[in-house]
């Protein structure tokens, strides 16, 4: 297989090229063994559309990671050795996935590796981020820090991950309900009063006229648009895994109204925490600005910031840097890194941003739940007006007319 790689020597010099190997895990095993800081490491070849369904399905969930990663912090502060510790989360876990990646990252450990080598070799299931601070911590002698970090991390995301999900849950499935009762309205009630109107010859409204069409299509060719929608679905899944749809999407998705600016300071909050602790734990702020894009999940911001470290690389002041990209990192951002590098406490400073952004992130998040019920309770009652007023109106025209 072949594999697309972003790195750094030793020196700092970028390089990204193309490995053929057997698997990730045998492409990371040989780019490390070269002495390089891996950035970014993923699959050139395209997959196919029934890969990435089983890809979905055979995943580790974020809940599961944090647990795994909780358990592992606590039993690193209760000192118990690193083996013992890893065969007891094997045991511990329930995941199957997880479960198998455990006892390989045990057996390398055995082995003589490393455990940011190990579990780089699962990075199917860890993250870049998650890795960086595993081998920063074991340079750093700070293990227990890192892995209660990393903890405290995944169970944010967890928690973000959730509250989105639980305010999209019931908004859908109102959606759902009032198209099913929709096409049960123009599949057989507009169909059994057509030919009442157009017998008595009464004038129908444009929009009587829409919904009459409609049902006539869903009638009598039900299954093309079926098998249009999901061909189209199909389509759109694929064009959004391949490189370009992930950057149209990732685009798309800070730029719609209210939800962007959601996006936007869950961004925010994301890449000011990982830097925070990356420079903490002894990495150069380039390699963190590097490594927190690529854990940020926007390709967008990821070029952002591969663009931002090398010019701080070249000399140019972070913070400026910073407040010339006002659109993606607000000019509080920008101000606030100025005065980190002022002080000398740039990992502080970007620590106390991410609290802000995570208090912000947590209160819109709170308030959207509060606003889309009534906002879709308008809207669908919209749509139901329009559908009873076309049936309605004609009635009346026809009851004017005798």
């Amino acid at each position: 297989m072949k594999f697309k790689y972003n790195a750094r020597t030793q020196e700092g010099e970028l390089q990204t090229g193309f490995i053929e190997a057997a698997n990730r895990e045998a492409a990371a095993n040989i780019l490390t063994g070269h002495n390089l800081f891996i950035l970014s490491l993923e699959g050139a070849e395209r997959r196919h559309w029934y890969n990435r369904i089983l890809g979905f399905f055979n995943r580790v969930k974020i809940t599961d990671l944090m647990i795994f990663t909780r358990q592992f912090a606590t039993l690193m502060e209760s000192k118990m050795p690193l083996g013992n510790s890893l065969r007891g989360l094997y045991q511990q876990t329930k995941n199957p996935i997880l479960k198998e990646a455990i006892f390989e990252i045990s057996s390398d450990v055995d082995a003589g590796l490393s455990l940011s080598q190990a579990i780089e070799r699962r990075g199917r299931i860890f993250s870049e981020f998650y890795i960086s601070m595993i081998r920063s911590a074991e340079i750093t002698g700070r293990l227990e820090e890192a892995m209660s970090f990393l903890a405290d991390y995944l169970d944010k995301e967890s928690m973000w991950h959730s509250r989105i999900r639980n305010a999209l849950i019931y908004p859908i499935i109102v959606v759902i309900l009032f198209l099913v009762v929709a096409g049960i309205m123009l599949t057989t009630v507009f169909p059994q009063i057509e030919p009442v109107f157009r017998e008595t010859g009464v004038s129908l409204p444009f929009i009587t006229q829409i919904f009459l069409a409609g049902g006539n299509l869903l009638l009598h060719w039900w299954w093309a648009v079926l098998l249009i929608l999901i061909l189209l679905t199909f389509l759109l899944i694929d064009y959004f895994q391949s490189s370009e749809g992930r950057a149209v999407f990732n685009e798309l998705i800070i730029k719609v109204p209210v939800f962007g600016n959601l996006f936007k300071k869950i961004y925010v909050a994301r890449f000011t925490e990982s830097t925070s602790v990356l420079i903490r734990g002894g990495i150069p702020i380039t390699q963190a600005i590097e490594i927190s894009g690529h854990a940020i999940g926007n390709i967008v911001y990821r070029d952002i910031l591969h663009e931002v470290a090398e010019k701080v690389r070249a000399g140019e002041l972070f913070s400026t840097l910073l407040s010339q990209n006002e659109y993606y990192f607000p000019a509080l951002v920008g101000q606030m890194v100025a005065i980190g590098e002022g002080t000398g406490r740039l990992d502080e400073t970007l620590s106390r941003i991410s609290a802000f952004y995570t208090r912000e992130v947590n209160n819109l998040l709170a308030n959207l739940v509060e606003l889309i019920q009534p906002i879709l309770i308008a809207v669908i009652g919209i749509f139901v007006g329009l559908l009873f007023a076309s049936i309605l109106i004609p009635i009346y025209n026809l009851a004017q007319a005798f």
